[in-house]
């Protein structure tokens, strides 16, 4: 990350809470959210939302290249958050055991759990082409995001 990076994410957040605040609808809230982090933060080739979906996580709303439909429980990047509940920073894909290439140009990844009360609901997902693109105050401050977008929804 650079000091780009966090000098982006007080505005980010800011900017986050007012997109959240008022809509009652979650694909709106994700379709927004998506497009913020897509276009504010450099070095990105994906951001957006899976969904759970009966057992399985559902492509929801994105901002990049077409992008891997369905994800089982426990696969890929993004199906390790929802089976350990925790987010997942990974600094180099092709060094994960069992990564999706959904695209081959992505070379680390960011999945943090979208919760309501206990359960996981969603996951985002933030694709980077660099190696070692996401480093601790990324994971805060798009942890905090999510936390807006999580309290917007009780």
């Amino acid at each position: 990350m650079s000091s780009t990076d966090t000098d982006l994410y007080p505005l980010l957040l800011q900017q986050a809470a007012a997109l959240v605040q008022d809509e009652p609808d979650l694909i709106a809230k994700m379709a927004n959210l998506s497009a913020l982090i897509y276009h504010s933060l450099p070095e990105l080739n994906w951001a957006g939302f899976y969904i759970m979906r009966e057992g399985e996580l559902v492509l929801g709303p994105f901002q990049g290249k077409v992008a891997c439909v369905r994800i089982p429980v426990g696969k890929g990047v993004c199906g390790t958050a929802v089976a350990t509940g925790e987010t997942q920073r990974i600094a180099d894909v092709h060094a994960f055991p069992g990564h999706i290439a959904c695209d081959a140009a992505s070379e680390s990844e960011l999945v943090i759990p979208v919760r309501v009360g206990d359960q996981i609901i969603a996951v985002l997902d933030i694709d980077s082409p660099v190696l070692h693109r996401f480093d601790a105050a990324d994971q805060s401050a798009l942890e905090q995001l999510v936390r807006l977008l999580e309290q917007s929804l009780v």
